[in-house]
Order: structure tokens, then sequence, then C-alpha cells
């Protein structure tokens, strides 16, 4: 069971949004406020489908037995061409300045689940809406049993420029716990076929597993690094509620680890991912140099614009600057620019069936769920949870007094490093990274 989508207010039938996201004719010639336009803008594509659902997963994913007729996998990629032309449609009557695409990101789900075709289609349909900026870096998720040579080398054609595989585990049981599919053999064959393609590669871990060691841990850790991958991204695992996981430790049939051993398994990962020169720039990813880093993912942590494509999927845009705006005083813990309704930006989530998405998107409306209006108080608090978990830190003199005040408490106990804090910059240690949660609610007094 995915989980519920938020409560928000009503999205207007054309999906248009607020008039303060775009520039007035004032804006557009005030040389003063260039950030509109110079912000980056991605797009996240979500494919539902997935061959066989895990028992730990609470994604927006089915089967094709689950979906029936009307939202089946050979129509989908049409269906979410509709959602990328309105897209285009809204943002250019919002008047939000035209910017091409940074960063595409194919999520799911298992998105090679769809034929190579389908998939440089939809990439297809962005470049027309947007176009792609130079170097914009192109990712699908796979899993490594949904794709061959013939296949990624078709993707690569296309304009992919990056493939992430949800490796998990190299050990046999781990996998059955957590229902994957693949044979942990064929990880090297498939990071061969996709480096041979001209695709940077990624690799996903997850620790934390139900019956996995620590040598469990440690023997997926370097069967990943002797692939040669240049980024890799560990995550604990965590048991939502509704899963069949979860419904399994409810139970007694599995155990979870103790915050103990989850903390030994992220140090682990940490030490051996780093003695392989791969180093942390978020908690939970390692990348060889700044070029192998997930600069798709960095745009969500930075605040960045983006439009998500899919059922459930969730986007975001920034409020525009105004001209003569006054800049929020620091003690404010504002953003740098307000707008007349005094919001910094807008977020709104896709309904969450793909029959309920494609019926939606085939009558010409939008498929919008709901949406909320950041204030900038939340905008502020959302930067503090997001910026403070990557390497190069958060602005310290975005907080509150009080949040200032936590500061030298959190250097005292080694959660942040305190050189940084004297640069006033706010950027984790490895204990910190342990406990980024609690260093966000000292930052931020929630």
């Amino acid at each position: 069971m995915s989980p519920a989508l938020p409560d928000g207010e009503p999205v207007p039938a054309d999906g248009a949004l607020p008039a303060w996201v775009g520039r007035t004719d004032a804006d557009a010639v005030d040389a003063e406020h260039p950030e509109a336009s110079d912000r980056p803008f991605g797009v996240y594509l979500h494919v539902p489908f997935c061959s066989v659902r895990c028992g730990y997963c609470d994604f927006n994913t089915y089967t094709a037995s689950e979906l029936g007729g009307g939202a089946d996998q050979a129509a989908y990629a049409t269906t979410a061409l509709r959602e990328i032309d309105l897209a285009a449609r809204v943002l250019r009557d919002a008047r939000v300045p035209d910017r091409a695409v940074s960063t595409v990101f194919v999520g799911g789900g298992t998105p090679t689940m769809l034929p190579a075709r389908d998939l440089a289609r939809l990439l297809d349909g962005v470049r027309s809406a947007w176009g792609l900026a130079p170097g914009a870096e192109v990712t699908t998720e796979a899993n490594p049993d949904s794709v061959t040579p013939a296949s990624l080398a078709e993707l690569a054609a296309a304009g992919f420029t990056r493939v992430s595989f949800g490796m998990q585990s190299a050990v046999p049981h781990v996998l059955a716990t957590l229902e994957r599919t693949h044979d942990p053999r064929r990880i090297p064959d498939v990071v061969r076929w996709a480096t041979d393609a001209g695709l940077k590669v990624s690799l996903d871990l997850i620790y934390g597993t139900p019956g996995e060691s620590v040598d469990d841990w440690r023997t997926s850790l370097e069967s990943a690094l002797a692939t040669g991958v240049d980024h890799v991204s560990a995550y604990a695992l965590v048991v939502e509620p509704g899963t069949k996981m979860a419904a399994q430790v409810r139970r007694g049939d599995v155990a979870l680890p103790s915050e103990d051993d989850q903390a030994t398994k992220y140090e682990l990962a940490d030490e051996l991912l780093t003695a392989a020169g791969l180093g942390w720039y978020e908690v939970s990813n390692w990348a060889r140099t700044d070029a192998d880093r997930c600069h798709h993912n960095l745009a969500y942590w930075r605040g960045d614009d983006w439009w998500g494509i899919g059922p459930g999927a969730h986007s975001y845009v920034a409020a525009a600057p105004r001209a003569g705006a006054q800049t929020a005083a620091p003690d404010a813990g504002a953003p740098e620019a307000s707008t007349p309704d005094e919001h910094v930006g807008v977020r709104w989530w896709n309904v969450k069936h793909p029959r309920r998405y494609a019926a939606l998107l085939e009558a010409g409306t939008s498929p919008a769920a709901g949406r909320e209006l950041l204030t900038p108080d939340e905008g502020a608090l959302e930067r503090v949870m997001l910026q403070v978990r990557l390497r190069e830190g958060l602005d310290l003199s975005v907080l509150t007094p009080a949040g200032r005040r936590a500061v030298a408490g959190l250097v005292a106990r080694g959660l942040l490093d305190g050189r940084a804090a004297l640069a006033g910059r706010g950027v984790l240690t490895l204990r910190g990274r342990l406990l980024a949660d609690a260093v966000v609610r000292d930052l931020t007094d929630e």
C-alpha cells in the first residue's frame, strides 16, 4: 500500500498556477531579479509498473494484474506525454520564464519494464516541450533483470546519460527477504553493459534488512565497489505502515535490527566507500567526483523547480522575485524575496491511481489532486531540513536567532563541524549524519 496523498487545497481543472509564480511586465524588465530564469528546472517521470511488488515497498507502484484495462503499460507513454504537453502550457500561461531542462529522472516502479522506445518517446516529449540544457543529466532507474545490452544501448542513443540499478544487496537470503527477483551475480554484467553503452552507473543499496548481518552488508558493499561504479546510494530500510513487511514485523515473523546495528552499517558504508575514493555528498549518497553526483536529486535538496509527470508524482515551482521587492532580514528566517501574497512557492501532487490519472488527461483535465502554497516560514524550514543533509551544508545566516544559538551546542556534541560553523556553514559530522533529524529539530525548534 503506497502512502496516502497529503491534504491540500483544490487545483483548478486546467492546472493553472497561482499568478505570483510568474513574472509581471515590470518584473520581466527588472535586471536586478534574474533569479527566476536562472533557477534550474528538472523533470521527474514516474513509471508505476513492477513485475513483483516487494514486501517493503510503499511507492506508488502496481503490477499489471492489479491495474487491468485502461492503464496498461502499452498506453502509458502516450498518457504521460499528455501531461508533458499540459505542463508546458501551464508554465507558459503562468509566465514562468522559459528554461531548458537541466535534469530528467525516470523513476518508479521499474521504468525499464517499458520498452526502451517508450522511454525514448518520453525523453523526446521533454525535449520538444522545453529543450535540454547543454550537458543535461538524464537518468533512468532499472532493475538488474529488466535490461539487456541492446536496451541500454538504445537508451544511450536516445539521450539518456545515466542508469541507477536497484542492486539492494549481493546476498541471496537478503534479496529473498526483500522479495527482489534478480540474481546478484548479474550485477557486474549489467554495469559493464551500461558503461559499454556510454552510460554513467549508480548502484542503490539497502541496509538493515531483517536477518542481514554486518558481514552480509560488507559483502554487498565490496561487491558494489568491485564493479568500479562511480556512484553508490545506501539507504536504511524503513518499514512503512501498510506494507507486507510491516505486517510480518507485527506478527513477529521477522525482527527489525536495532538502531545500533543500523549505525554500525552506515559507518561501515562510509568507511569502505571513502577508502575506495567515493566521497559523501548527501547523507545517503557517495560519488567519486562532483560530476558523478546525481544532479537531479541535488535539485530537490537545493529547492530548485521541477515538474513531476505521472500518477502520484509531486511538483514544485518557486515564486518569481518581484521588481523592487525588499530582501527579508536574516532574523526572520525568510527567503531572499517576498511576494505580494507572501508565498515562496507552490507544491502539488497528482492523483495516485494510473486509471484515474489516464482518464483525467484523456478528458483534457489536470491530473493534480491537491496543492499547498508555501509561506516564507515553511520555505525556510524546508530549506534547513534539506540543505543540512548536503556536504556543503547550510548557510547558517538563514536560521532564526534561536536556531543560530543552537549551533554551538551541536558543535560541542560533535554533530556539526566546528571549523565549518566558524565559516558560517552548518555541515554534519559523521555522527551528525547518523542523527540528522535531531540536528534539524535543534536548528528549527521543531
